[in-house]
């Protein structure tokens, strides 16, 4: 991108006569504008940093934002707010707590604490429901729906399980003087709507809002904004409709039909110029998107040159396409002289990366997996680590709660809500509480002996985690706990065996960390939380690795090259997203997936696909006839004549010598 802002940029850098919403297609620099927007509003316009907040949805988008602020400004920003909604929805409860009854250092759950709660509730084992109800209740809670209208509107029996869950769920989470993770937003949008001076608090400090992704935003969000913004109505708004791929999380394009009806003195400007894409990507991403109904009419240009045509593989089946991209992967680079980093293979459900992983890890072709899961999120590394945070520390409510009921050792719900309302009412911890002369009366007898059995166990546990080997250790707490038997109690054999498997990684990597760096089991626990922060806020900078993804953690993200696998009717667009407004959302994730490619696009589909033992026959999907055939080019399947079996065969050698490098 040249170093000046194009027309329509800098227009929405300077523009301050009202809400602006600026329609930014892919690659069309709007972290350039937000960020230059930021540094005019303090430069040039004398705004005090700590009166602005940009806000986005990622930590890896806020920290490039707060790097790119950084060098355009002579001085540090002080004050200045560049964060997710969650961290600035945690920043307001912090300082708020005590007008919505918590105590400033309430606890956060992740989904998965969240999970043992409700299936209590539920008094469910199935883990499909449990998840659904879960589901459920965040959609409820993102949309402002209250457990008593979630009753009444329930529609069929799993919706009327879940309203009758709701409404325990919160009351527990508010007894653990813990929130979830969309309370969040929901809390704070509760506590500006009770209590009008502090909402004027907030609106007086952040003056000038700027909200990235803004299609991303649900019903939740959107109030959040709209009270912050307030008549004042100071505010950049940042999106593009043709991305809105989360509808399935609770986004609302609604949101952006809205801000017209709801700002009437709206400004919009668009941001049409591609920064980097070639014209023929964008051509095929224009005439795919026309196909979807238009909030606001935009086409994406770009002056980078016409580019490759975007090649069409039909393949046998779901084996013989995963070798054919990865050898065209392979013998592409050969010829470019490019990096295994310049390449990314795309695809609807992480299922699909299976035959693609073996078969890379077979050629030896470096890759990294995002959108999948991390070895510390597993559930069965969590409940471990559990144990570890509070070794490490006594203070950490939800590793307790965890720790206490994972495996359950007879402290039930009505102990743990007992000790959480005294907790909350004392200010100290779960840990702490459950040794006070003062919770004595509260729970009977023998629903106290084993909480303070449990904690005595950690106590001792935490001694020899600071004196004893590592191995010693992590060994006598899982016989303790009896984790092993326990899983073979959950799941079947083969799930369970597997998951027993990740807890031995788990203990033979400390062992081996412990035993190398010389390191207590305390230390090596501190350095876990290190790692697992880490995980989830990759830099983009790694190793020289192919990148294999989710269409929809690929977002935001570009790539020389890309590959899209399984462009199926059925994968792409997905067999449960037949409806028509499904099928515009995932139209727009192809439409996501072309735009991330910079170079040359590669599509591929199967005739037929595995699925079990058998072979079920398959069409390509309906997205690529939408691109138009002007720019694509098929080989493969059907549309190559049968091939001399000779040549084929002459062809295949000469390409594999090539790629070890050896004259054919």
């Amino acid at each position: 991108m040249s170093s000046l802002p194009n027309p329509p940029q800098r227009e929405a850098i300077r523009y301050l006569d009202g809400p602006l919403l600026v329609l930014a297609g892919a690659g069309s620099g709007k972290t350039r504008v937000i960020t230059q927007k930021i540094a005019y509003l303090i430069e040039e316009c004398g705004f005090s940093p700590g009166n602005i907040a940009a806000i986005t949805f990622t930590n890896k988008a806020a920290r490039e934002m707060q790097e790119r602020v950084g060098k355009l400004l002579k001085n540090k920003p002080v004050g200045l707010t560049v964060s997710t909604f969650h961290a600035l929805g945690v920043r307001i409860l912090r300082e708020e707590a005590k007008l919505l009854g918590y105590k400033p250092r309430f606890s956060i759950f992740d989904a998965n604490d969240c999970y043992a709660i409700v299936a209590d509730l539920a008094a469910s084992v199935d883990k499909a429901t449990v998840r659904r109800l879960q589901t459920l209740i965040s959609n409820w809670k993102n949309a402002l729906v209250s457990p008593d209208q979630a009753r009444k509107d329930a529609q069929n029996e799993t919706e009327k399980l879940a309203a009758r869950a709701y409404a325990s769920y919160s009351a527990t989470l508010k007894a653990y003087q813990a929130v979830d993770f969309d309370d969040l937003i929901a809390l704070p949008v509760e506590l500006f709507a009770q209590h009008p001076e502090t909402l004027a608090k907030w609106q007086n400090r952040l003056r000038y809002l700027l909200i990235d992704e803004y299609q991303d935003t649900n019903a939740c969000q959107y109030r959040l904004l709209k009270q912050l913004a307030g008549p004042r109505a100071a505010f950049t708004a940042v999106g593009d409709d043709d991305q809105a791929i989360y509808g399935w999380r609770g986004a609302d394009i609604e949101n952006l039909r809205g801000l017209p009806r709801d700002y009437p003195a709206l400004k919009v400007i668009k941001l049409e110029q591609n920064y980097r894409s070639t014209v023929r990507i964008l051509k095929a991403a224009n005439a795919l998107i026309a196909h979807n109904e238009k909030i606001f009419d935009k086409k994406l240009w770009s002056d980078l040159g016409h580019g490759d045509a975007i090649s069409v593989t039909v393949c046998k089946d779901n084996d013989k396409e995963a070798e054919a991209v990865v050898m065209q992967l392979q013998a592409h680079k050969f010829e470019r002289r490019s990096e295994f980093r310049d390449y990314a293979i795309l695809y609807r459900g992480n299922f699909q990366a299976r035959a693609l992983e073996k078969l890379l890890r077979d050629q030896r072709v470096p890759y990294m997996l995002s959108g999948g899961q991390s070895f510390f999120d597993k559930a069965e590394i969590k409940d471990i680590t559990s144990y570890l945070r509070l070794l490490a520390n006594n203070d950490d409510d939800p590793a307790f709660i965890r720790a206490v009921t994972t495996p359950r050792r007879g402290v039930g719900g009505a102990t743990l809500e007992a000790l959480g309302t005294y907790a909350g009412e004392r200010h100290l911890s779960l840990f702490a509480a459950a040794f006070e002369e003062g919770f004595v009366p509260r729970v009977q007898p023998r629903q106290l002996a084993p909480l303070l059995e449990f904690c005595e166990f950690i106590n001792r546990l935490e001694y020899r985690a600071a004196r004893e080997s590592v191995a010693a250790v992590m060994g006598d707490l899982l016989i303790a706990i009896g984790y092993e038997a326990w899983l073979h109690d959950e799941d079947d054999k083969r799930v369970a065996m597997a998951r027993w498997d990740s807890v031995q990684e788990l203990v033979n990597w400390l062992t081996k960390k412990g035993e190398d760096e010389g390191k207590t089991l305390i230390e090596l626990t501190q350095m876990i939380a290190l790692i697992n922060l880490l995980d989830k806020q990759d830099d983009g900078s790694g190793p020289d690795a192919v990148a294999l993804s989710t269409l929809h953690a690929a977002k935001g993200l570009e790539f020389k090259h890309v590959f899209i696998i399984g462009v199926e009717e059925g994968i792409l667009p997905h067999r449960e997203s037949q409806s028509e407004d499904k099928i515009a959302e995932e139209r727009r994730l192809m439409y996501v997936g072309i735009t991330r490619a910079q170079r040359s696009l590669h599509l591929s589909y199967c005739e037929k696909r595995k699925q079990g033992r058998e072979l079920i026959p398959c069409e390509a999907s309906r997205f690529i006839g939408e691109m138009g055939k002007d720019d694509l080019r098929f080989s493969g399947g059907k549309a190559d004549s049968t091939p001399d079996k000779a040549d084929g065969a002459a062809r295949l050698s000469a390409m594999k010598a090539m790629l070890a490098g050896k004259p054919a």
